[in-house]
């Protein structure tokens, strides 16, 4: 999949950052937890690594899967090899995910559905961008995490869409700002920082992506006519989008859509 995901990279106009997450959930042919993690650690990392086939490194951090503890250490581990951490934090209970996350410099501590005023503190600590993932409650019917209240303690939020086919099969971020409004009561203008500016910084390329501007890549959409921002989010089944343009070159846009 990694190596897949750089060839995406090297053969379309898109830009790719590709993440590691072999630590999400221990096999079952694993009598030992341990065993796994030394896995990850001494074999896996050194052949990502020697391919350099990610950017990042990434641990489900969370309670039956692997503990804060554990998540360091193997963040930690892929230091050396210059993965940069992220951290799949707080999904189902506060899990020590966001703590860890801030402690190793992750650029982005995804999910947070489960969040409270300790970590909202820890969060404003650091650099680290908290990453909602509403897709993925809305597809298990879990809890949204509280954007309002992250927005409203002064930090900024990211929007993605955690598009996997177990937990989020849907890859719209349309729909992800739909959500982000009408769920977890986000502005449009708060739902588009977070989809675009915001997420560029969570991705490492706020100099070259996120916004309108001289010296950046031109990708962007143009709208219909009569189109007004607050569309995007609630008109949740529109069809808004006249062209999309990669690079300063329009593309067929059901692809990039």
């Amino acid at each position: 999949m990694l190596r897949v995901g750089r060839r995406i990279g090297e053969e379309t106009p898109l830009t790719v950052k590709t993440t590691f997450l072999g630590a999400h959930a221990i096999p079952k042919e694993f009598e030992h937890r341990r065993d796994y993690i030394d896995l990850v650690v001494n074999e896996m990392i050194p052949a990502v690594a020697a391919e350099s086939l990610a950017d990042y490194i990434d641990v489900f951090c969370e309670n039956g899967f692997f503990t804060a503890s554990e998540t360091e250490e193997i963040l930690m581990a892929a230091e050396p090899y210059s993965l940069v951490p992220k951290v799949h934090a707080n999904q189902l209970g506060i899990s020590g995910g966001v703590e860890v996350g801030v402690k190793t410099n992750a650029r982005s501590v995804d999910h947070l559905e489960c969040l409270g005023d300790d970590q909202i503190e820890v969060l404003k600590g650091g650099r680290t961008m908290p990453t909602l993932l509403p897709g993925s409650a809305f597809f298990l019917n879990n809890s949204y995490p509280p954007a309002r209240k992250i927005i409203d303690s002064g930090l900024p939020v990211a929007l993605a869409t955690d598009y996997n086919p177990g937990s989020a099969p849907a890859g719209k971020m349309a729909f992800m700002t739909s959500l982000a409004c009408i769920k977890m009561r986000m502005t449009p203008q708060e739902a588009i920082n977070a989809a675009t500016i915001n997420g560029a910084y969570a991705m490492d390329v706020l100099d070259s992506h996120g916004s309108i501007a001289k010296g950046k890549r031109a990708s962007f959409i143009i709208a219909k006519p009569n189109f007004s921002l607050a569309q995007i989010p609630y008109s949740f089944t529109g069809d808004f989008i006249s062209k999309v343009f990669i690079d300063g070159n329009e593309e067929y846009r059901n692809y990039y859509e």
